[in-house]
């Protein structure tokens, strides 16, 4: 009698691994919202008598933000990358920012876009820190604009108790640390040092080809300025919805400052840090704690909590296309 041998079929087969890619996003969004219902369903009630001609303002400047990051995309890399696909990235790439801290989803989801657009792994990698370099010059630069404009905008007495001043130096010494123990390894490990020379190489040359080149030099750098002032117009939107009684430009400098300051807390979506900063520096500008609240959660139900959903479908889709 013949022994009839069958061979086992493989667990899990590209097209199984295809679909669990697609759905990661979306279970990883349920989880997140399940969460944070509680934060939800508070600025959701919060929003009920809001007017709704200055929450739409929000919405749409926060769907222009997805656009201004499209062109500072564009601008870092020399190829033209299809605009349709470029959008739908960065809408998908919110969500993914949201799941994990310091902007590595973004980062990963673009870094993927991008190879599969057929840009080497080191351009890539160099496209990804230009933007962050730009990013931060353009906040910054309108950080500084608004600060010397309105330099007594922000209130800070009254904050804090008497004799109670911020701990500055243990954000120092963790900083020097960090940056101690970069240096350490890059002494250490010849081959990081190599790898580091490469990328640096590289990342020096593109820009000085893509700053040859003004409509990629406008691209990005008009997109660095238009992105943190489209997200601080926002912020401005929401309150005016909620009646909170603070000039426009000191909400929009709120924003800039607690962006900043919240950036050395880096936390998945900059939800704790950058609520609490977003609070603080509102009622700095001299908005009630009631009124900075209500204007925060209505602020990341229209930037964060609404756009969610959405963005891990487009992020699915995209990732069953093989986009990113």
């Amino acid at each position: 009698m013949g022994i009839t041998t069958t061979t086992a079929p493989h667990l899990l087969s590209g097209a199984t691994l295809r679909r669990i890619a697609c759905l990661a996003p979306i279970a990883l969004v349920g989880w997140w919202v399940a969460r944070h219902w509680r934060l939800i369903a508070d600025g959701g009630r919060g929003l009920l008598d809001a007017d709704r001609g200055w929450l739409l303002a929000a919405v749409a400047a926060t769907g222009l933000a997805w656009v201004a990051v499209s062109f500072m995309r564009q601008g870092t890399v020399l190829e033209r990358l299809p605009a349709g696909r470029l959008l739908a990235t960065q809408f998908a790439a919110g969500t993914a920012n949201h799941l994990l801290p310091a902007g590595i989803g973004a980062s990963a989801v673009n870094l993927r876009f991008m190879r599969a657009c057929g840009l080497p792994p080191a351009r890539s990698a160099a496209a990804i820190a230009l933007y962050f370099l730009a990013e931060c010059v353009g906040r910054g630069t309108l950080l500084a604009v608004l600060l010397a404009v309105f330099p007594h905008a922000l209130r800070l007495d009254g904050l804090l108790p008497d004799g109670v001043s911020v701990p500055v130096g243990p954000t120092a010494g963790a900083a020097a640390g960090v940056c101690a123990a970069v240096t350490v390894a890059l002494v250490a490990v010849p081959r990081l040092r190599r790898v580091a020379r490469t990328f640096l190489a590289t990342a020096f040359t593109d820009a000085r080809t893509l700053h040859a080149r003004p409509s990629r030099a406008l691209a990005l750098w008009g997109g660095s300025l238009a992105f943190p002032a489209l997200q601080a117009g926002g912020l401005v939107a929401v309150t005016m919805s909620l009646g909170v009684p603070v000039p426009f430009a000191h909400v929009a400098l709120a924003y800039l400052v607690a962006s900043v300051a919240a950036a050395a807390l880096p936390t998945p979506g900059g939800v704790g840090s950058v609520d609490a900063a977003l609070v603080v520096a509102l009622v700095a500008t001299g908005a009630s704690l009631a009124a900075a609240t209500s204007a925060v959660l209505g602020y990341r139900i229209v930037t964060v909590w609404l756009p969610l959903v959405p963005g891990a479908l487009v992020l699915g889709a995209l990732v069953r296309r093989k986009v990113v």
